[in-house]
């Protein structure tokens, strides 16, 4: 269903349906994703991606009522709404982004993350490997393998009593973009500041209580800088030696890149740490890393041709404001789609699925628990009980993001519920043409050909301009024989 709804407020205390074809972004996939399409088709022998072209077609039909919706419906004062569904898709569709980053920093915070500090670590390589690691999904993950071992090495070098055999808990996230819309791999990895190590049998444990007591924890201590410019100095002198033994550089380049000065290029950050009791702290620094690649509020209209972009964290050698035309904007967001099957974020250590010490850890993790209105605690009770505890209810989770519940009466505050999912064509035209609203979706502009050549024929339709023959080619100089030439 809708995923996303920023007019929930604390003073609206209602619920009110996102209309995604008035905004910027959709006004720009809808008039020219066609064009973009069959420009891309047309250069070269690779064509579009199937996954690419489907996720924009689904944003195209996401949030709309036209394509079904769900009907919620309050008991005591007879007012019903619609709620329209959603694409679920991956890079494209703002509101199904922000949903699934705000789904998965709730189910880790609530799930996963014991109730210990958690220190952030991000590494950043040079441009000069940045390519191989934006088409290779292997190479990502040895290279996060590699930056894992060695933070795992120095929390146990700075965890007083711990053995050979601690392991750190960890959920990486693999990003692809940066904040200028651009190609950027990089890994953001969330690391409990410390190390644990079984204290006992854990098969033997029967209980949460048990199997918390079976893990001892080691918290770390004396973290400065210069312990992470260590860890920077080994993973930097590995990375590179993986990349020659995959014969990606050779060793000549690997030692020209080992003598660069500050760093060569690679970049480790490890200053932003959160205590164990500040929960709301850790739901938002797992938000930032598990945040999508653009954000709608900085996308604003330039003029007529061009759009404006804001980068809220510019390099200083990169605007603040990117300008761009509607084609090069869906170039670079249809470039930041992850491909299919691919995970955005991974486990490590402890917290990893095949972890003999993974349900003593998760154990330690506060389960938050919100009291639904009776209404939705009775759509919760109907739900099927092998539901995942990652999947959240759309009401829950908007209730968590803005405060406030969107099943709530706008007429007489009571709780509402959902009572049908109407997907047949005919009962969903009755139905919008009832209510008046709009029983067609948005028309999707085809392809059209370059805005130059348009504009040198209107003009000589009008008789404003000189007569163009596009057919006409200028005559050769010289003769020439392409048999001898090739």
């Amino acid at each position: 269903m809708d995923a996303a709804v920023k007019r929930i407020t604390p003073q609206a205390q209602c619920y009110r349906r996102r209309r995604p074809e008035k905004t910027l972004w959709y006004r720009t996939v809808q008039t020219h994703f066609e064009t973009w399409l069959a420009l891309s088709t047309g250069q070269g022998d690779e064509s579009t991606p199937a996954y690419i072209e489907q996720a924009f077609r689904r944003y195209l039909e996401c949030g709309i009522l036209a394509h079904g919706f769900a009907r919620a419906y309050c008991d005591e004062c007879k007012h019903d709404f619609l709620i329209a569904f959603s694409c679920k898709g991956r890079g494209v569709c703002p509101s199904c982004n922000t949903r699934r980053m705000a789904e998965t920093a709730a189910h880790l915070a609530d799930h996963v993350f014991p109730r210990l500090p958690v220190r952030q670590w991000v590494l950043s390589v040079p441009k000069r490997l940045r390519y191989f690691l934006q088409r290779d999904t292997a190479l990502q993950g040895a290279v996060l393998r590699i930056l894992l071992r060695g933070v795992e090495r120095c929390l146990r070098e700075h965890s007083p009593g711990c053995g050979t055999a601690a392991r750190i808990g960890a959920v990486a996230f693999i990003h692809r973009f940066g904040s200028s819309l651009n190609e950027h791999t990089h890994f953001h990895c969330c690391i409990v500041d410390g190390v644990f190590q079984p204290a006992a049998n854990i098969g033997d444990t029967t209980g949460a209580a048990d199997a918390v007591a079976c893990v001892d924890f080691h918290a770390a201590t004396d973290l400065d800088t210069a312990a992470i410019a260590q860890v920077q100095a080994q993973v930097r002198q590995r990375i590179l030696r993986a990349f020659v033994r995959r014969g990606l550089i050779g060793k000549s380049d690997r030692d020209e890149m080992m003598g660069w000065e500050h760093g060569g290029g690679f970049s480790l950050d490890a200053s932003v740490c959160i205590s164990g009791t500040d929960r709301a702290g850790l739901e938002r620094l797992l938000r930032y890393c598990a945040r999508p690649p653009f954000a709608l509020e900085h996308l604003h209209t330039l003029d007529a041709e061009h759009l404006l972009y804001h980068n809220p964290k510019p390099r200083s050698d990169s605007p603040r404001d990117l300008v761009l035309t509607p084609l090069e904007l869906i170039d670079k967001i249809a470039a930041l789609i992850p491909p299919p099957r691919a995970h955005r974020h991974r486990y490590y250590g402890v917290l990893a699925p095949n972890s003999p010490m993974r349900a003593a850890v998760t154990a330690m993790a506060p389960v938050q628990v919100t009291a639904p209105p009776p209404a939705v605690a009775a759509n919760t009770e109907e739900e099927p009980r092998h539901r995942a505890a990652s999947r959240y209810l759309w009401a829950m989770l908007l209730a968590r993001i803005y405060e406030t519940l969107p099943l709530v009466c706008p007429n007489c505050h009571a709780p509402m519920r959902i009572i049908a999912f109407i997907t047949d064509a005919g009962t969903v035209q009755k139905i919008l043409d009832h209510l008046g609203e709009s029983t067609l979706p948005p028309r999707i502009a085809p392809a059209r050909g370059p805005p130059l050549w348009e504009a040198a024929m209107a003009q000589e339709r009008a008789g404003n301009g000189p007569e163009w023959d596009m057919s006409a080619q200028p005559a050769l100089e010289f003769e020439f024989d392409q048999r001898i030439a090739w």
